[in-house]
């Protein structure tokens, strides 16, 4: 579990829509509290926002790497309605906990570490909603890349959690992502010179280079009967959008409330300050869903 966990998912940077830094913002627009909750025994340390007039909440579920609370994006958020809670991952700034993943050289992907994740998200879920208008306010987890595991996992364990957004999140297993950043190799230009067709049975036919239980997000998605939209970019060289678009079109076609937008030039990075579309997109899915 050494190198190739270095290339699995490492999903945005800091200087994009999801980084750590929060830009200006008018304070009249929303309140910002740093909050703390306790998950799998360790407490856990990160902000809420509450807007001056909310009308749905997530909580942002983090993609690979030592991620801390994503600043931006919260208030890029609140400045339109929704309340958000942000936390430093498990074992990461302010967070108790050890954390799983190549810097430290463990395995980031193993089912274990991905459960106690999804444990995380679902009690930060629970601290989010303490913070909420009296009214019905619906409640989701916004995650980024690696989070596609994740989020399924903790929508799972609470019933509160109303809906799932996904950036470019695979509905793909572990190892497969794995055959399939090993064959793009972070190659900027591989969709100039490979198809679709090659990429599939490279996917499928590769052997896996290191053994451990693989996790497939349909597991809980054929579970669940929540909404969930997956963003995708067409040049994405880490996740393998054509076959997750597939799978959640087969989710669909049996009766699951799943969507998916294509964003054919972008890449990987949804969450680039140059390509805020996929986010204004996800913002206006959450209107179009409850309050039509």
């Amino acid at each position: 579990m050494r190198r190739y966990l270095l290339l699995l998912l490492c999903c945005y940077c800091c200087t994009g829509l999801f980084g750590q830094t929060a830009p200006d913002t008018t304070q009249a627009e929303f309140s910002i509290k740093n909050v703390q909750f306790k998950s799998a025994g360790v407490t856990l340390k990160g902000a809420v926002f509450i807007p001056k007039h909310t009308y749905a909440a997530v909580v942002l579920v983090h993609g690979s790497g030592q991620e801390s609370r994503s600043l931006k994006i919260a208030s890029l958020l609140a400045g339109k309605g929704i309340a958000v809670l942000t936390y430093d991952k498990r074992g990461v700034g302010k967070s108790g906990g050890v954390y799983a993943g190549p810097e430290v050289g463990t395995n980031n992907v193993d089912a274990a570490n991905l459960d106690l994740l999804a444990s995380d998200a679902s009690a930060a879920a629970q601290q989010l909603q303490k913070h909420l208008p009296a009214h019905h306010c619906p409640l989701g987890l916004l995650g980024f890349s690696q989070a596609a595991w994740v989020i399924p996992i903790a929508a799972m364990k609470n019933s509160k959690v109303n809906f799932m957004l996904l950036f470019s999140g695979p509905v793909a297993t572990t190892l497969e992502q794995l055959r399939f950043q090993f064959y793009t190799q972070g190659n900027s230009r591989f969709w100039e010179t490979h198809t679709e067709t090659e990429a599939r049975e490279h996917i499928k036919n590769d052997p896996d280079r290191y053994q451990f239980a693989g996790t497939d997000p349909r597991d809980a998605l054929s579970k669940l009967s929540i909404p969930g939209l997956w963003l995708y970019g067409g040049k994405d060289i880490q996740a393998p959008v054509g076959i997750s678009i597939e799978r959640l079109d087969v989710l669909k076609a049996q009766g699951k409330p799943y969507e998916h937008q294509l964003f054919p030039e972008l890449g990987h990075n949804l969450g680039s300050s140059k390509s805020i579309d996929p986010v204004n997109f996800a913002i206006q899915w959450i209107g179009d869903k409850f309050f039509p």
